[in-house]
């Protein structure tokens, strides 16, 4: 008998899979939360559904310190529907991977007018779902979402590689995992709208790859306004029509 996961049916193996109850419970789900507009949303919008894990998994990238800081803070902040769950920090470093010169290790990332499909980090969705996985297998999660949107360019962020990301996990860990990403037909601008009518705070977001020092009246890490990240938050906040709550290091390229 084939066991469905999603929209992928898993073969029958010599190894059994742990098969969830069969009755109604709320399912368990894990976010992958990396401090950025999408995946803040994304969790908001989650915890409204079931009962809500936050995973941050830190790859050794060039901005991930001020990530993490802005994520507690957003987590303390955000209107979280349920009981707050603590944040799984997870650790994969990809430094012996990525090479010392490779922008985002050395902290000097691709222009603001830099085109999306030349910013890519290989693999990145690979290790991020792998090891999220893990930990949802030891915690008993169930589905782990991320916040992949409508045409991102990247070969790891189909639906053909999530439906074979969640089955060669399944079959690895001995559990079904579903793979969801929820956004993946929206498109950042409406992410944006479905945020403000969430009471996201946008503030304690962060979408940049250069972060520069807090000043005064930030006390956190702000954007640097000159990477291709920061002209793609930008342009989705004029978008939506949305008022961008972001302070810019530097305004130059700001309409």
């Amino acid at each position: 008998m084939d066991c469905e996961i999603g929209r992928t049916r898993l073969p029958t193996t010599t190894q059994s899979i742990t098969r969830l109850p069969d009755y109604p419970i709320p399912m368990r789900t894990a976010v992958l939360l990396s401090g950025g507009l999408d995946s803040a949303v994304l969790a908001v919008d989650e915890s409204g559904s079931g009962d809500m894990h936050p995973v941050y998994v830190s790859a050794g990238l060039a901005w991930e310190a001020a990530e993490r800081a802005i994520v507690a803070r957003f987590l303390e902040s955000a209107p979280i529907a349920g009981p707050r769950r603590p944040l799984a920090s997870l650790t994969v470093d990809m430094r012996d991977v990525y090479a010392a010169s490779h922008w985002a290790v050395e902290g000097k990332p691709p222009a603001y007018h830099t085109p999306d499909e030349d910013v890519y980090l290989p693999g990145r969705n690979v290790i991020l779902l792998a090891k999220a996985a893990v930990y949802c297998a030891a915690a008993n999660i169930d589905r782990l979402v991320i916040g992949t949107l409508a045409h991102n360019p990247f070969p790891d962020a189909t639906p053909d590689f999530r439906a074979a990301m969640a089955r060669a996990l399944s079959l690895g860990l001995g559990r079904p995992l579903q793979i969801d990403a929820p956004y993946a037909g929206t498109e950042k601008a409406e992410v944006i709208r479905r945020g403000a009518a969430l009471g996201v705070p946008f503030e304690l977001t962060l979408s940049c790859m250069n972060p520069q020092p807090a000043i005064s009246d930030q006390p956190f890490a702000i954007h640097c306004g000159e990477c291709s990240k920061c002209r793609e938050r930008h342009d989705a906040f004029a978008a939506a029509g949305v008022h961008d709550p972001t302070a810019y290091a530097s305004t130059a390229n700001l309409a």
